[in-house]
């Protein structure tokens, strides 16, 4: 396994991952640490997959909690394991209880992990596009303040997420950003095909996390697109017309 760590993160009583491809038992596009239970791997290997991810963090496998995820900006405070069946539908998690490991998983999107070690609250949500410009950043930082932490002690990692190079958009999309706010066509640049851009998703992400004033930021800057042999990547899969791609997973937890 070959994981990658954020160093604003390593804080006592703190473990957290963002877990690459490597190290699992799958095969094929699902090559080899694949923990989406939404792709269409073998769902054994997948659960195996992830009770490594746990081993790692210090965890039981069902103390590793991971949301099902929709795109939104809704950050649930999670106090025990759930049934498979009974997964909350949302893009972020916090928690205070020692022992359970919040994680989220990506292929491009934006992984993101959060540490409030003096208060004792974690946070991990998924930030895409759609869930960074409609505020599913700031929903876990104000999830963690109602558990008693503090935005000036809270320290943020992004993971692997897909680098401007890689991120191609066409007009429609640009203009909805620039609708949102004139100053978001900062965080476009030109392509080589007429009327398309190039977006800077974790540069807006980085935007958003320090307009909150947290105590630390850190960009793990790795493209999802660009590293295959670390990655996966929902946008490689599609140019490549493969019938499905894995799951990265992101995680931390208070040990």
């Amino acid at each position: 396994m070959n994981e990658l760590t954020a160093e604003n993160l390593a804080l006592p009583g703190v473990a957290h991952a963002f877990f690459t491809r490597a190290g699992g038992v799958s095969d094929g596009v699902y090559a080899s640490l694949n923990g989406g239970v939404g792709s269409r791997d073998d769902p054994v290997r997948v659960g195996e997959n992830r009770a490594r991810m746990a081993r790692r963090l210090g965890v039981a496998a069902e103390r590793l909690l991971v949301p099902y995820q929709i795109h939104s900006n809704e950050a649930l405070y999670v106090a025990e394991p759930w049934q498979d069946e009974a997964r909350p539908r949302c893009d972020g998690l916090v928690t205070d209880v020692v022992g359970l490991a919040l994680g989220v998983t990506g292929a491009d999107c934006g992984m993101l992990l959060f540490v409030d070690a003096r208060a004792g609250v974690i946070g991990a949500c998924h930030a895409g596009w759609k869930g960074a410009i409609f505020g599913m950043i700031e929903a876990t930082l104000a999830a963690m303040e109602r558990r008693g932490a503090r935005r000036a002690d809270i320290h943020v990692a992004l993971g692997p997420a897909i680098a401007r190079e890689s991120y191609e958009v066409g007009p429609e999309f640009v203009e909805r950003f620039r609708a949102e706010d004139p100053a978001h066509a900062g965080f476009f640049a030109p392509s080589t095909r007429e009327g398309h851009c190039l977006f800077d998703l974790p540069g807006f992400i980085a935007t958003r996390v320090t307009r909150a004033e947290v105590a630390s930021f850190v960009d793990l800057r790795i493209d999802t697109y660009a590293n295959e042999t670390r990655c996966f990547s929902y946008r490689r899969s599609v140019h490549r017309v493969e019938p499905d791609y894995g799951r990265l997973v992101s995680a931390i937890a208070l040990a």
